[in-house]
């Protein structure tokens, strides 16, 4: 199946859109950037999308939906966020054959429609909090574009809340962080950085934004998710004020958050191989596959009677398992397909391993095969998952860890990312222009500043100024 498969190696770019295309998970649309998703790449969405709605739900969010289409008058009202968006925005000008009053925008993200409406919902403190997400699709204008990663529509959820003080939107943001963090790293088996975005690179109309920031395996940065602190700025803009319990008006506090169908990008990139994906067994749309072995019609119909044993016993246990029974196909050409697929654990089932009650057992992390008792591969299914699932997450953080350097001078990080790729962490003054000098000369950017201010270590890796900041640059999706 990975015949043609370019090596990671030596065409990263075109590994990934191979692997996405051989894999079955996604292919380009009939207009420019857009993309179809298929079903095995729509299956580890779904799985994803659990994790994180099982977590919002438990923290007390509730899911609503809001229209497609915004009013342009209505985007337009706070000006810093249509500024930044500005140039990605979609406008409806027609509709019914007719030229439309008021230009409509496809939502690029929908503060804008959501704080309108919570400007009729609030009225009191006692009205607050509001805590709700939505899943929907959002579109983009984009120049160039890749499946998954970057495209003019994709998936997402988008959290929208608001609250009486300063101190609790404050929370609200950071518990969102803390839970990206865990669906990445715990979930996808993803490490990730937790920490603050530099002014330059923040969400427009936010206060502050706090990132996750994982390593692929071509070294380069992925933005997995954000939570945005958005203060009193969208508030203000769409006049949502309370009367509060002393019986004064004020201005609501707000957050936005948002994980999109890029992680699913993400989650190929940060594992993949040359020969194919690797995925955790925790999204893995299939986490164990019996591929059955016979020549004869007798050897299909003993081995197929146990493979489906083997499989009803494994789903009892809530392993999501196929059997592949599929005649027109060789018993090597399935292993290949499979694991290009990426598929955890690869269960072999010929007429000796019936006789002798047992399975040839293979995980993808390590590609070792195990004779196992039958009774034995069912009953301990849930731990050889949970160690690939735990071989996934210490893989990817030994190779995070070994391509994250310490610097302390501009020519070491330029040098450096030109070279090596991977994060580089230097002291920063907090100066835009010292930003701006590192990104045009190297085209990284500060990916992430720590949660807390941390000693930076030295002075300004360009200005030689005192440091304030410690600063991790990198080359980013």
């Amino acid at each position: 199946m990975s015949k043609g498969l370019p090596k990671q190696s030596e065409d990263f770019p075109g590994w990934y859109q191979e692997v996405v295309k051989q894999a079955g998970m996604a292919e380009h649309g009939s207009a420019r950037g857009s993309q179809v998703i298929k079903p095995y790449g729509y299956a580890l969405w779904e799985n994803m999308q659990r994790a994180l709605d099982d977590r919002f739900k438990a923290t007390g969010h509730e899911n609503l939906m809001f229209p497609l289409l915004i009013p342009y008058s209505v985007l337009a009202r706070e000006e810093e966020h249509l500024e930044g968006f500005s140039a990605e925005v979609w406008t409806v000008t027609q509709g019914g054959g007719k030229e439309l009053e008021e230009p409509l925008a496809i939502r690029p993200t929908s503060e804008a429609t959501i704080w309108s409406a919570y400007s009729n919902w609030i009225q009191s403190y006692r009205d607050l909090p509001l805590l709700y997400n939505q899943w929907c699709n959002v579109m983009r204008y984009e120049l160039r574009t890749r499946l998954f990663l970057r495209t003019s529509e994709f998936l997402w959820q988008e959290g929208h809340t608001a609250h009486a003080t300063r101190d609790e939107a404050w929370e609200e943001a950071l518990q969102m962080l803390e839970i990206y963090r865990e669906v990445a790293e715990d979930i996808l088996c993803v490490p990730v950085l937790a920490g603050r975005k530099s002014e330059a690179q923040r969400f427009p109309g936010a206060d502050e934004t706090f990132p996750i920031e994982g390593m692929m395996r071509d070294k380069r940065a992925l933005q997995c998710g954000t939570s945005h602190f958005l203060g009193q700025n969208f508030s203000k803009a769409y006049d949502v004020k309370f009367l509060t319990d002393q019986g004064e008006q004020e201005y609501a506090w707000g957050t936005s958050w948002g994980w999109s169908t890029r992680m699913v990008g993400g989650t190929v990139m940060a594992h993949g191989d040359d020969k194919g994906l690797r995925l955790p067994p925790a999204v893995a749309p299939t986490q164990a596959v019996i591929v059955p072995i016979y020549k004869t019609d007798d050897e299909r119909t003993r081995v197929l009677e146990v493979a489906t044993k083997i499989k009803d016993g494994l789903v009892g246990n809530g392993v999501r398992v196929k059997v592949d029974d599929r005649d027109q196909h060789r018993p090597g050409f399935k292993f290949a397909e499979w694991e290009l697929k990426g598929v955890p654990v690869r269960m072999e089932l010929g007429p000796r391993d019936v006789e002798a009650d047992h399975v040839v057992m293979v995980d993808r992390v390590t590609g070792e095969k195990r004779t196992v008792a039958t009774d034995s591969a069912i009953a301990d299914m849930a731990s050889v998952l949970n160690a690939v699932q735990k071989a996934l997450r210490d893989d990817a953080t030994a190779f995070r860890d070994a391509n994250t350097h310490e610097a302390a001078t501009f020519d070491e990080v330029r040098e450096g990312v030109a070279a090596e790729g991977g994060f580089w962490i230097t002291p920063w003054c907090g100066d835009a222009q010292c930003e701006e000098k590192v990104s045009a000369e190297t085209s990284a950017s500060i990916r992430v500043l720590p949660l807390e201010r941390e000693d930076p270590g030295g002075p300004c890796l360009v200005c030689g100024n005192p440091g304030t900041e410690r600063a991790t640059w990198a080359k980013a999706y």
